[in-house]
């Protein structure tokens, strides 16, 4: 059985886990990700973002209140690059491009995008599709950080995650979302992390296409610039 998390890298200020898929972050029915970190490392952590249970990948937490801080302002202010890597079937409304609009609640639980523009939920994918697997790769930076937003993003372009029946995925052995790269400065000091899925047989076919390996520093990728409008900064 996989185990909860496992330790990517241990900083005077933060460590980087590597979240398993289905994990809670918070303690819910049982111990949550945070808890079970703070036991088996021995001090206290300090959530600053967060990951959805069916999603795997890297997570951090600050180590002290002033380090909590300083991490969630640069969350706030959208200064940590965040990349997802995600699988669906069916053909895109696009191959690339913007997913832009206002989010609001739908049922059960889930979320819809709106056309609205108020304070919109915005993210940028390039996708990659193979001739002999029935899936396509997409690569999603979210340039705002709202509830279950990489999952809206690809609905609204007719291919919700694979796995995600919440969102009316095809069915299959795990939600096929992966939170796979963080960028970002702390204390004029740059940090990266990038961590390939472990789990999932659709991400063990993947990972024999070499894609990944031209996804290994996506931050070199040609991602645009976006400026938030100043409300969504807020």
């Amino acid at each position: 059985m996989m185990p909860a998390f496992s330790i990517v890298e241990q900083q005077a200020d933060f460590v980087v886990l590597h979240k398993a898929a289905g994990v809670s972050f918070h303690s819910d029915a049982g111990a949550g990700l945070v808890a079970q970190a703070e036991l088996q490392l021995g001090y206290k952590l300090y959530p600053v973002h967060r990951l959805d249970k069916v999603t795997s990948g890297l997570i951090l937490l600050a180590r002290s209140s002033r380090a909590a801080a300083e991490l969630t302002a640069l969350f706030t202010a959208h200064q940590v690059e965040k990349y997802y890597l995600a699988l669906a079937t069916g053909k895109p409304a696009k191959k690339q491009g913007w997913v832009k609009g206002d989010m609001a609640p739908a049922r059960r639980g889930s979320w819809k995008l709106l056309s609205s523009q108020q304070q919109p939920a915005v993210s940028y994918f390039i996708s990659q599709g193979f001739t002999d697997l029935p899936f396509r790769a997409y690569l999603v930076k979210p340039y705002s950080g709202k509830t279950h937003q990489v999952r809206v993003a690809l609905k609204s372009q007719g291919v919700p995650i694979l796995g995600d029946s919440q969102y009316q995925g095809a069915p299959a052995d795990r939600v096929y979302l992966h939170a796979y790269a963080l960028r970002f400065y702390l204390n004029n000091t740059e940090y990266r992390y990038v961590q390939a899925p472990l789990t999932g047989s659709c991400y063990q076919q993947l990972a024999q296409t070499g894609l990944l390996t031209d996804w290994a520093q996506p931050w070199l990728l040609p991602w645009p610039a976006y400026t938030l409008p100043k409300q969504a900064t807020e």
